[in-house]
């Protein structure tokens, strides 16, 4: 079908092609050098970003001049340095654009020109090369069908960052199996691409990385020699490992990934009783370093992506060897092991299945009953996660004393630990039963709860916030908290309310008063507090509409006339003049203010 349709195609164009793009090709046969140049440049010009004029100009037969100019010796350097950016730029279109450049034989064309001493047109040529081979279209075997031009292409490397940059794009995508490998590490790929490594350009040293990875995939040969070579005094999978770090884009983490996964499968790095090990003369500090790396390299690899954490857990007795990871004697591996595990723990499917499966739970527990500041902080921030409400392992976490040791989390004096423990008790508390909630409170204590709702970090403040709020849902459960801490939560709600704290606080703040609205017996507790009430009324009008809208929410509450006792509640809140607010209110021109505010008046009207 595709050979019926080319011709219409092609006569489909050539049918629009204009004047003006048979005016850029007639200009390339001008006897006057300097006006073929510029005809050149204009072409240049005229093609970025406009696929059409490129198949115009093709169809037009400007590719094959171009190529003559290129390669004349006669040509100036400017004028074949333009040709082969014009080339590079018709390249950059579509499939069939490389496909009729390949027609023309431009890539002979392209790797004679290597041999300029010119260095900005070599860098033109390898800019065109480089868009030519990594199109799917571009035969691989192109680049080594010449003995003469992988060499070259080697000693090309020392020339500038770009000839870097593009011959090592040109090699990692040209490099498709055993046999390109093996003639490209014959003819020194590890040793003259190794110190690109450590380039100043993020670009070379990422297609470096590129080549290493496919190099060494499923090639013992070149990954037993990646392990010995020293870049700058280190050793390369020492580099790899420093290119997983979070700070490391993505794209880096992965490929140098990738290169330390094919050495390690290539038996050059060993995996033996959960150990990675070297195959060099280094002691256990190097077993523990790279066990470490190994755990960081999983940690940074499933921090952001779904896929890649089911991946890692996938991994054959991956799981294993995280949870043996969290015993470790060695304080690194073990903090890298909860690190990992803290990564996983961010998949909502594997926290259903593989951390129920494996009980990691249990491992982790035991780290936070003794460990450094610097392991608890990560482990309870991963316990955190696993007492999420869709946690199977929240159940068993309960059950093995985990509201005592949370509760001692919140008086620490370490910040991220105060955080992760009232975190973790607020995820407990979300649709907890009322025997839980109720020990949640009997730990933390009144006292304790205070101190943390007047904490001076505001993470603390609004976690604590959050845990009153999933504690104050239900209407029993609002009731039956409120009859034995009424008094102290109207009392921490009145002082924050009155203090210097941002908006999200407050809403929070008025969030709860609008689940203790809620309650049966608890919305007394607001109905004879004037001064929680005159507050209320005082964000209803506020300029902020997050804390109007908070507001309203108890009001709403207060009035629903389904409830016993709505009339009198009514009656009070038009008597300090709620009703005059709700007025100004239906009149808003934020659409969920008026449409709030129109519920809340046909309270009224019921």
């Amino acid at each position: 079908m595709a050979c019926v349709l080319e011709t219409p195609l092609r006569m489909s164009v050539l049918s629009e092609v204009t004047a003006s793009s048979r005016h850029y090709v007639d200009r390339l046969f001008d006897p006057d050098p300097q006006k073929v140049l510029q005809g050149v440049i204009d072409m240049k010009n005229a093609v970025i970003g406009n696929n059409k004029q490129k198949a115009n100009l093709i169809v037009l037969g400007a590719v094959p001049r171009l190529l003559y100019l290129l390669q004349q010796e006669t040509s100036s350097t400017e004028l074949r340095t333009e040709c082969a950016v014009v080339l590079g730029s018709l390249a950059m279109g579509t499939e069939n654009n490389v496909k009729s450049l390949l027609d023309c034989h431009i890539i002979p064309a392209l790797l004679q020109g290597l041999l300029s001493p010119e260095l900005k047109f070599i860098e033109a040529c390898l800019r065109c090369l480089r868009t030519i081979f990594t199109s799917p279209v571009t035969p691989e075997e192109l680049l080594y069908t010449d003995a003469t031009v992988i060499p070259h292409l080697m000693a090309l490397l020392s020339r500038s960052r770009y000839t870097q940059e593009y011959i090592c794009q040109i090699f990692s995508h040209c490099c498709k199996g055993p046999d390109h490998q093996t003639i490209l590490f014959n003819h020194g790929a590890v040793q003259n691409i190794a110190h690109l490594l450590s380039s100043t350009s993020y670009k070379v040293r990422m297609q470096a990385l590129k080549c290493f990875s496919v190099l060494a995939f499923e090639n013992p040969q070149v990954s037993m020699t990646l392990v010995n070579v020293l870049v700058d005094g280190e050793l390369l999978p020492q580099i790899f490992v420093k290119m997983l770090q979070r700070d490391k884009p993505i794209e880096m983490q992965l490929t140098s990934a990738k290169c330390l996964t094919y050495m390690c499968r290539a038996g050059a790095i060993q995996t033996d009783d959960n150990c990675i090990v070297l195959k060099l003369d280094h002691d256990l500090k190097h077993a523990h370093e790279l066990r470490q790396a190994a755990f960081k390299l999983y940690a940074s690899l499933g921090a952001n992506d779904e896929d890649i954490r089911k991946k890692i857990i996938e991994t054959e007795n991956m799981m294993d060897r995280i949870v043996n990871g969290l015993s470790e004697s060695s304080i690194k591996v073990r903090l890298s092991a909860v690190r990992c595990l803290h990564s996983l723990s961010r998949s909502v499917q594997q926290l259903r299945t593989s951390f129920q499966d494996h009980a990691v739970w249990k491992p982790l527990m035991k780290v936070l009953q003794n460990a450094p500041d610097e392991v608890l902080v990560v482990a309870s921030s991963t316990l955190c996660n696993l007492l999420l409400e869709f946690s199977p392992s929240k159940e068993p976490i309960l059950e093995s004393g985990a509201i005592e040791l949370l509760c001692s989390l919140t008086q620490s004096e370490n910040l991220a630990l105060r955080v992760n423990g009232i975190w973790a008790l607020m995820n407990m508390a979300f649709q907890a039963e009322q025997k839980i909630k109720a020990d949640i409170l009997q730990g933390l204590s009144t006292e304790q709860l205070f101190q943390l709702l007047s904490d001076s970090d505001v993470n603390v403040l609004m976690k604590t916030l959050g845990l009153l709020r999933n504690l104050l849902s239900t209407r029993p459960h609002i009731d039956q908290i409120m009859s034995s801490h009424g008094k102290q939560i109207m009392q921490a709600v009145t002082l924050i309310l009155e203090g210097e704290h941002n908006i999200e606080v407050k809403e929070q703040t008025l969030c709860i008063l609008a689940n203790i609205a809620d309650g049966t017996t608890a919305k007394e507790l607001i109905m004879t507090n004037d001064d929680i009430l005159q507050k209320i009324k005082y964000y209803m009008s506020h300029s902020n509409a997050k804390l109007q809208l908070a507001a309203m929410f108890c009001i709403s509450n207060l009035i629903w006339n389904e409830e016993e006792g709505s009339q009198e509640r009514q009656d009070k809140l038009r008597d300090i003049g709620i009703v005059d607010i709700l007025h100004k209110l239906s009149q808003s021109s934020d659409p969920n203010l008026c449409d709030k505010a129109k519920t809340a008046l046909q309270q009224y009207l019921a």
